[in-house]
């Protein structure tokens, strides 16, 4: 079958779309941190957003963007290797590796391409990377792209991971790859356990604090949640989530920095950060410096919805985290849930495979209200026995 083929063949979207059943690329004409609305008028409560602070509409960083635009344009049209770097980008950097306690940080254009430069930039044939296996789809691709040897572990297992560090003959370099909050169940790594370990077996520990930066520990992310900031040598972090921006970062010492700033292909050989971009990501650090209650208010929020909607009977994870999975049974159980959902005016994101095993993905922000969020349980309520109810019956078959 040719690679033109393989597409004609793709049936699975098709399908779904067919059924009315598409919960994917849904199109929205506007949104604020708790509500969004749909391109057809529907209004629906957002439980879906990655924008955990609440920040990416507020009007200090919208104007923040629009005044960058304003002064250097609507993008750099380069790298910032060669000519697409601003004294933007540079200041970004400095206030990030002060927020979060490292010594220096490279900023990206993506959060994706931040871990492409860590792992890749970093990591080459004659070395090689232990990876959690829930890790974030950016660590997987940027550890395959680095040509060196992979060797994956069941999710949080320290001792597992120990055990083929153990074996691993004592060549090359060793990194090992986790996630600070994983994304769709938001559970945290077993930081101390992986320091550990990683000391023991003199391997590099890489954490990706994507859903952590930003929320815990003031917003200064999982490594300062459990005091180990100087104990992890690399952080990635993106602004798409609790920065409500676009781009991304790694954080470490000043030597690895500078080596990736001369050695980062994801980093070189991509135009910057657009100046709109990067001013709404280092307004946000600033609002985040100065309102620290958009951490705590952003887990409060996802604490009482995991409450209420376990009450209401709903399988829901044990995270700590403004993520809360809910559990609904097989694909098209899923994909049922999430239009039942929807025509309540409740968004939701639907998670199958390879993503993760079928689920409702659900998440919120530090500025939804209580209306908002008792707006939503009541969508879940109204659904409640049409979703448990398929649920079982997916788990029997």
């Amino acid at each position: 079958m040719s690679v033109i083929e393989k597409c004609t063949a793709y049936t699975r979207a098709r399908t779904a779309r067919e059924s009315g059943l598409y919960p994917y690329f849904l199109a929205f004409d506007g949104r604020d941190a708790g509500t969004a609305r749909l391109a057809d008028g529907r209004e629906v409560v957002m439980c879906g957003s990655n924008d955990y602070l609440g920040l990416s509409t507020d009007p200090r960083v919208t104007e923040a963007a629009a005044r960058a635009a304003r002064q250097h344009g609507a993008g750099c049209t380069g790298s910032r290797f060669l000519n697409g770097n601003l004294e933007l980008h540079d200041r970004l950097e400095q206030e990030l590796a002060a927020f979060f306690g490292k010594p220096a940080a490279l900023v990206l254009t993506t959060g994706y391409q931040a871990n492409l430069a860590a792992v890749a930039g970093l990591c080459g044939p004659g070395d090689t990377l232990f990876v959690d296996k829930e890790a974030h789809a950016s660590l997987i691709d940027a550890a395959r792209m680095s040509r060196a040897r992979i060797q994956w572990f069941a999710h949080n297992d320290t001792a597992a991971l120990a055990a083929k560090l153990e074996r691993l003959p004592g060549r090359g370099g060793r990194m090992v790859i986790v996630d600070g909050v994983y994304s769709m169940e938001g559970d945290l790594c077993p930081l101390p356990e992986l320091v550990r370990v990683c000391e023991e077996y003199g391997a590099t520990l890489l954490v990706d604090d994507a859903h952590g930066a930003g929320v815990l520990d003031k917003g200064r992310g999982t490594c300062s949640h459990f005091g180990l900031t100087d104990d992890v040598p690399l952080i990635t972090l993106t602004f798409s989530k609790a920065f409500g921006s676009i781009g991304g970062a790694v954080l470490g010492d000043e030597d690895v920095i500078d080596y990736l700033r001369h050695n980062a292909r994801s980093l070189m050989f991509s135009a910057s950060a657009s100046p709109a971009n990067a001013a709404a990501a280092l307004e946000s650090l600033r609002i985040l410096r100065t309102e620290p209650w958009r951490c705590s208010s952003v887990v409060d929020n996802a604490d009482f919805m995991r409450r209420e909607l376990a009450a209401l009977g709903y399988e829901v994870g044990a995270s700590t985290t403004p993520i809360v999975p809910v559990g609904t049974g097989d694909e098209l159980a899923t994909l049922q849930a999430w239009q039942l959902l929807v025509d309540q005016g409740v968004y939701v994101n639907a998670v199958l495979p390879p993503a993760a095993s079928p689920r409702l993905r659900t998440s919120y922000t530090a500025v939804q209200t209580r209306a908002q969020l008792d707006r939503a349980l009541a969508g879940f309520a109204a659904v409640r026995d049409r979703v448990l109810a398929a649920a079982p019956a997916a788990d029997a078959a």
